[in-house]
């Protein structure tokens, strides 16, 4: 889901572009920029933690900081 996120017009832009440098980032900081990522869209949006988490690829059974 988080490809299809960082183009869509309806999240906002601060939101895709941390999607986006997640998906740039290196291998090793993938995991670590998808968490802030999805507490960027948490932040932005309302959505619940687990169910952001999961939009951008994480497991969703952690808290988002």
């Amino acid at each position: 889901m988080a490809p299809l996120l960082m183009y869509s017009e309806q999240v906002p832009a601060e939101v895709r572009d941390a999607i986006r440098a997640a998906y740039d980032a290196p291998a090793e900081h993938r995991t670590a920029s998808l968490e802030v990522a999805a507490s960027v869209l948490h932040r932005a949006t309302g959505l619940g933690c687990s169910d952001v988490r999961e939009l951008v690829g994480l497991p969703g059974d952690r808290n988002c900081a």
